[in-house]
């Protein structure tokens, strides 16, 4: 197999995915860990924390190796980071209910959690096209949805 100088677009993807993921999940918990009072919850907090900025280096470096990646930074409000952890939330709800609907035996515990997964499902459809709207999830420009992953990945990583 010959060395490759790009990474293919389904990894891409993914990398995507997972530095978008871990990126509001470092501010969240970077967010909360100010409000734990607790000391042996506070040093998971502050382990998880050290754990997620590691994953997030680990990956940032495989950035410049996306295809048609471009080098531009600006400065954005915290709407991305909202929007992007509702969005998160609402995918993350959209799997559960489907994993759970598997699970029930029961009927009428099989239909509520149909019409709750419908509820999710167009839920997450309109939180998507507020990001879309908004530039804070690029989905049909790849070059902007990766330097918007670097630009939160950064931030992420900047916050004390």
């Amino acid at each position: 197999m010959d060395e490759r100088r790009t990474l293919a677009w389904h990894e891409t993807l993914e990398m995507h995915e997972l530095v978008a993921f871990q990126s509001n999940g470092l501010i969240k918990l970077k967010k909360m860990v100010r409000e734990v009072k607790d000391p042996q919850l506070r040093q998971l907090y502050n382990t998880s924390i050290q754990a997620v900025e590691q994953n997030v280096r680990e990956l940032l470096p495989f950035f410049p190796q996306a295809p048609h990646r471009e080098d531009e930074e600006e400065e954005r409000a915290d709407n991305p980071f909202y929007s992007g952890d509702l969005l998160g939330f609402t995918k993350t709800s959209v799997r559960n209910y489907a994993i759970a609907i598997t699970e029930t035996a029961t009927p009428q515990l099989r239909n509520v959690l149909v019409k709750q997964l419908n509820a999710a499902i167009q839920l997450h459809g309109q939180v998507y096209r507020y990001m879309y709207q908004h530039g804070y999830y690029p989905s049909y420009n790849l070059s902007e949805l990766l330097k918007n992953d670097v630009r939160n990945a950064n931030r992420a990583l900047s916050m004390k």
